[in-house]
């Protein structure tokens, strides 16, 4: 009993101390955040981006398998160092007597944990859910929103497929228009873009669905321009940030949407399968629930959280995921994060043969860029960075788009980078 004390004390079982000097990341990063903050202080934010002494503590932070390069962040990114202690010893704990642990003692965590949330996204903690991905999040709102036979929803090809099949099983079981744009990317002509929406629209269009970053190549497409637009036409926005929330510097509010919808488990580096839904909060009682609820038409943000059993533990350790981001501080991270981007991209769109599927100007991209070499396939081009020199991407075969991903992440080196583009340039010559 003696040690089952002073394991509950050692975890700081109430969540809140994930925010406070029980925390994770309070216990065991202060001494090499005091010497980061150190490196940092009164340089230039341009020159932190490249001081490698500054990442490298960071790259410390996380437990990178040195057997295989990682660049396929975009799909999932690791979890720091502290973030796996949590979620372990939550897991532990929880393990002791679930139904206690988890239900009396980790959910109570819940509230602090969307405080700390809606101050990372700059809005009310009333108006954020907590769930599981983007995919969650965002079907909550294209199931629950009250449309009807004829309605239409305008979006693009190169969405999401998750989001692209949801709206489609919308349309083929209660007859909604759905209208799917395409773009060739990359694009660097907002006017352009929202025209080609503003185009689509006509007397019947309630909704318009806009990627905030395309995965595929990492275009940031003109999601402020593109709601005021809708807004002024009094129709509504829906925006998937599954790869914007924790890599751009923003708040959700500022975009000027309706609903917003993010996974927490890709740049803000929180456990798998955790993710958030954000609704505007006049828009909340029209928004029926995904899953059931005793008020599905209230104006209680909760509501969109009743998913039955979870894992607790991975909620209650995406506070420690914060914790690791706000150290950093969003700006730099998106600093550097398309300071690397461009670090490998730029150097490669050197190569003859080799070339480039995304905008390297900041308005446009950040972490997610698009390669391809001529002649290759990009399942051939994936297979020869993995087999020949280890590095992990993804091949992408999707509409127009044809590439390798690339994603480096805050842990991600220069000398892997450079041994990317050092693949790329043999595997061009050969």
């Amino acid at each position: 009993m003696a040690n089952r004390r002073k394991f509950i004390q050692q975890i700081g079982l109430a969540s809140a101390g994930a925010f406070g000097s029980q925390s994770i990341f309070a216990q065991t990063q202060q001494d090499n955040w005091q010497r980061a903050n150190q490196l940092a202080a009164g340089v230039s934010a341009s020159d932190v981006v490249t001081n490698e002494d500054y990442w490298q503590i960071i790259q410390q932070g996380y437990t990178a398998n040195g057997n295989i390069i990682n660049l396929n962040n975009g799909g999932v990114s690791p979890q720091p160092i502290v973030v796996q202690e949590a979620l372990k010893r939550y897991n532990d704990l929880a393990s002791q007597g679930p139904s206690y642990y988890m239900w009396r003692q980790l959910d109570q965590g819940r509230e602090p944990l969307r405080q700390r949330l809606a101050i990372l996204a700059n809005c009310d903690a009333e108006e954020i859910a907590i769930n599981r991905n983007a995919t969650e999040a965002l079907n909550t709102v294209i199931f629950g929103l009250p449309l009807q036979k004829g309605d239409e929803v305008i979006g693009t090809l190169q969405d999401y497929p998750n989001m692209i099949q949801a709206w489609r099983q919308r349309q083929l079981r209660e007859g909604i228009v759905y209208k799917q744009l395409s773009f060739n990317f990359p694009m660097e002509e907002d006017d352009a873009i929202v025209a080609a929406f503003e185009k689509a629209i006509t007397s019947k269009t309630k909704l318009l669905h806009i990627t905030h970053i395309i995965n595929w190549v990492g275009q940031i497409l003109p999601v402020q321009k593109l709601c005021a637009m809708a807004r002024q036409k009094g129709i509504e926005t829906l925006v998937d940030g599954a790869h914007s929330f924790g890599l751009l510097d923003f708040g959700i509010p500022q975009l000027g949407c309706d609903y917003f919808g993010t996974s927490l488990h890709k740049f803000l580096s929180a456990p798998v399968g955790s993710g958030m839904l954000w609704i505007k909060q006049d828009k909340i009682e029209k928004i029926w629930p995904l899953l059931c609820n005793s008020e599905p038409n209230g104006k209680n943000i909760r509501k969109f959280e009743t998913l039955g059993t979870r894992s607790f533990c991975i909620e209650q350790a995406i506070g420690e995921a914060i914790n690791f981001h706000e150290a950093i501080g969003s700006k730099r991270k998106e600093d550097r994060i398309r300071y690397l981007k461009n670090y490998w991209a730029e150097k490669a769109s050197q190569i003859k043969g080799v070339n480039i599927h995304t905008s390297l100007q900041a308005p446009y991209s950040c972490a997610i860029a698009g390669v391809s070499i001529d002649g290759m396939k990009p399942e051939e081009l994936d297979s020869a960075l993995y087999n020949r020199y280890k590095i992990h991407a993804v091949g992408i075969n999707w509409e127009n788009i044809h590439c390798v991903r690339v994603t480096p992440h805050v842990y991600t080196r220069l000398q892997d980078l450079d041994k990317l583009v050092q693949a790329l340039a043999e595997i061009a010559k050969a």
